[in-house]
């Protein structure tokens, strides 16, 4: 594939000996009670220009998370960090990522200010913007309502996620996992309203091919310091790709075709198409997965268990129209957040993953991120997760 854009700068080196130099109390709970601690093992695959984090019950709790956190205690006065995420609820990363602007770590979060779940930021958003602080490094944003087809107005979400690191080597890591629990001790309700995202299934991403990194860095402080981010959709970052050496990457919204559905249904005849989604509900999405059928890719979907995120009148029209669909059986009432698709055709294999989701809000009005990979050793992570997942359907 030729690159869609211009490579530039290249990215500072990293420092080997600061991943080394790593605060194990990163890894306990907010109390900072070993016995109560969220010390756990890493559950990871290192492909050559990706490293592949999974996160479920089946693996130890909190696995991304304190990923996340040992990356922010590796940075080096002078370095940065760069995220901008949906959910945060993690007081204690929060800390961090404060602890590495005190040693001189140029740090920016942005966050969305109104979730599905509407003061689920706040302790975290008080945190970063108060007098001590990120200062300027921090934006809460909260997106004004847009009219829709056939429908009263709706508000986008900031629901991409993305977490750019500096050092010890410039990384980037994108997919489906925020920081929405906050450990032992966590407020109940709103656990039971988001779902615990520290045991349930999730992935991230990390991408170190040193263009993809710089665009996603550029991308990340676009969002932080635009003021026409509801105008994204008519930019032409918006409707081209960032094309790396076996991957390209996509955002929206966008005035173009949505790129994986774009991307699907090209596969035709023979081909075979696996859907892992957390969220899958609307008529037009619904509409679209059924005329992907009709192409005739064999099509089958594994699906998060709970009625809110997948209705059963979705799960009614799939099935009748022959798409095997199963649910993955909740352990302990934890979700399955994945987003992936696998994709073949004839000795072609590809996955999709990023943050977005299965639902009219996502195609049409979310800020999200998602990548076409036709990197073989990640498509064999995934496609394992995939049948660790099969396992638990229904």
């Amino acid at each position: 594939m030729n690159p869609a854009m211009e490579s530039s700068r290249s990215q500072k080196g990293g420092d080997p000996e600061a991943a080394k130099q790593v605060d194990k109390s990163l890894f306990r709970g907010p109390d900072h009670d070993a016995g109560a601690g969220w010390e756990c093992s890493f559950m990871t695959r290192d492909i050559g220009d990706y490293e592949v984090h999974f996160g479920g019950p089946d693996l130890p709790a909190c696995s991304l998370r304190n990923m996340l956190a040992e990356r922010i205690a590796s940075v080096p006065p002078g370095g940065a960090i760069d995220w901008v995420t949906y959910y945060f609820r993690d007081r204690m990363l929060a800390e961090e990522l404060l602890r590495a602007h005190r040693r001189s770590v140029k740090v920016t979060v942005t966050l969305e200010g109104h979730p599905r779940t509407a003061h689920a930021n706040e302790a975290v958003a008080a945190m970063l913007s108060g007098r001590d602080g990120l200062g300027p490094g921090f934006r809460s944003l909260t997106l004004g309502k847009m009219p829709v087809p056939f429908g009263k107005a709706r508000r986008p979400h900031l629901h991409e996620k993305i977490y750019c690191f500096s050092h010890p080597k410039p990384v980037a890591f994108i997919g489906s996992f925020n920081p929405s629990g906050n450990g032992p001790g966590d407020d109940r309700a709103i656990i039971a309203e988001i779902g615990d995202q520290d045991r349930g299934h999730n992935v991230l991403v990390g991408l170190a091919d040193p263009l993809l990194v710089e665009r996603l860095v550029e991308h990340v402080r676009w969002i932080h310091s635009t003021r026409f981010l509801l105008l994204a959709r008519f930019s032409r970052d918006a409707n081209r790709a960032i094309r790396g050496k076996d991957i390209d990457l996509y955002f929206w919204p966008r005035v173009q075709p949505h790129p994986v559905l774009q991307f699907l249904c090209r596969l035709g005849a023979n081909g075979r198409i696996r859907i892992a989604a957390s969220h899958l509900k609307g008529k037009s999405v619904v509409n679209a997965i059924l005329a992907l059928a009709s192409t005739g890719v064999t099509l089958e979907i594994l699906a998060e268990p709970t009625l809110r995120r997948v209705p059963l009148e979705v799960e009614r029209r799939l099935t009748q129209a022959g798409i095997p669909f199963r649910r993955v059986t909740p352990l302990e009432g934890l979700p399955m957040h994945n987003k992936f698709v696998l994709a073949e055709k004839g000795s072609q294999r590809w996955v999709l993953f990023g943050s977005f989701s299965w639902t009219d809000r996502s195609f049409r009005l979310n800020h999200e991120i998602g990548a076409i990979s036709a990197n073989e050793q990640l498509f064999e992570a995934f496609a394992g997760r995939w049948d660790a997942l099969a396992v638990r359907g229904d």
